[in-house]
């Protein structure tokens, strides 16, 4: 695993499958999908979560960025996180992704206990194609993705333009 300083608050990882971009193209929709934990190993847990993707029949891992260590925001007292991108294809429209992608965090040992606390992972929907939408249970674009370095710096390394 490489480890770089970018700035003093944040350190890129590159290793395993982040970064990841694939030749293969579906033609499906395109979402943009953002990762994130800092509870136990979450290298390793990005790793197998880029396993577990690969196999679905849902979707087709089309991209993953480095992974970034950046300080917590919101709730500060907890340690500092670990976040990538990945850029997928899917047939699944933006409520059922978002379904799809509350199951996987469950299987991964996600517990929502408060609000920007702790977690093993967080699996969130930054953009779906060039929709924008918003109800009582997700908002896309994701809101206030172009302030978070946890989401900036990650897409400044990836090929794919979905923003």
């Amino acid at each position: 695993m490489l480890r770089k300083g970018i700035d003093p608050k944040n350190v890129l990882l590159k290793g395993g499958h982040y970064p990841y971009l694939s030749a293969k193209s579906f033609g499906k929709r395109e979402a943009l999908l953002g990762i994130g934990g800092n509870i136990g190993d979450v290298v390793r847990r990005f790793e197998r979560l880029f396993t577990f993707l690969n196999r679905s029949a849902l979707v087709h891992i089309k991209e993953t960025s480095p992974i970034v260590k950046n300080p917590p925001f919101g709730y500060i007292e907890q340690e500092d996180f670990y976040n990538a991108l990945i850029r997928i294809e899917t047939d699944l429209t933006p409520k059922a992704l978002l379904r799809y992608i509350l199951k996987v965090e469950k299987r991964f040992g996600r517990k929502r206990l408060f609000k920007d606390g702790p977690r093993t992972l967080d699996i969130d929907i930054i953009f779906y194609e060039n929709v924008s939408f918003q109800d009582e249970t997700l908002t896309i674009p994701h809101p206030h993705w172009y302030e978070r370095d946890s989401v900036l710096i990650p897409l400044s390394y990836m090929k794919g333009n979905l923003a």
